[in-house]
């Protein structure tokens, strides 16, 4: 259990420093947070409604924050240069976050053309029918999206690393108000970047 905790640790340390040095990401996480943790108590209630706040309300800001507000230049806090934070990301990095969302969006399309989706659903016979229908099929796709990472995780790397993967992915939303709760203010003051000072050990 000690090694699992030490490994979560540093996946949470790297996510945090190689892509969450950006003030207004970390603000934009803080609010995709908060509206993922309210979608984790609507699963057990409302699952549809669930699956549209967490990808039209919660993962929209969070991956806009990413792409617009991150640098994308070599990184002098780390000394590392953005290809290198790409290709040693555990998780789904830009590259993998494009492929992804252009998932979700093309499930989308091929729901309005297929309506009954190759016989997975009843087909949709008004709007709030599609829309229901949408949201579940979002749903799994975001839970296909964790499992299938995890799994290849478990070949690519060992069993534990796609272990704490999941459970950094599913804990992230609590650990990230905890980690931005201030980061409005700090852009309010104009302190746009994280300066990364932590008591952990930042490694080559």
């Amino acid at each position: 259990m000690r090694d699992f905790l030490k490994a979560l640790e540093e996946q949470r340390w790297d996510d945090h420093r190689y892509y969450h040095q950006n003030r207004i990401n970390q603000s934009l996480h803080l609010l995709s947070s908060i509206c993922f943790i309210y979608c984790y108590v609507l699963l057990f209630t409302s699952p549809v409604e669930a699956a549209l706040v967490g990808w039209l309300i919660a993962m929209l800001p969070r991956q806009a924050g990413h792409f617009f507000f991150e640098p994308k230049g070599y990184d002098e806090v780390n000394k590392a240069t953005h290809e290198y934070k790409e290709q040693v990301k555990l998780g789904y990095n830009l590259k993998r976050k494009v492929v992804l969302l252009a998932v979700w969006v093309l499930a989308s399309v091929v729901l309005y053309q297929n309506p009954n989706l190759f016989g997975v659903f009843e087909p949709a016979t008004d709007s709030a029918g599609f829309v229901h229908n949408l949201s579940l099929l979002w749903l799994a796709i975001a839970m296909g999206a964790v499992l299938f990472r995890t799994v290849y995780l478990f070949f690519l790397k060992d069993v534990q690393t796609g272990l704490v993967w999941l459970t950094k992915i599913l804990t992230d939303p609590f650990h990230d108000v905890k980690l931005y709760y201030k980061a409005p203010l700090y852009v309010l003051r104009g302190e746009m970047l994280d300066p990364m000072e932590s008591k952990h050990t930042v490694r080559s």
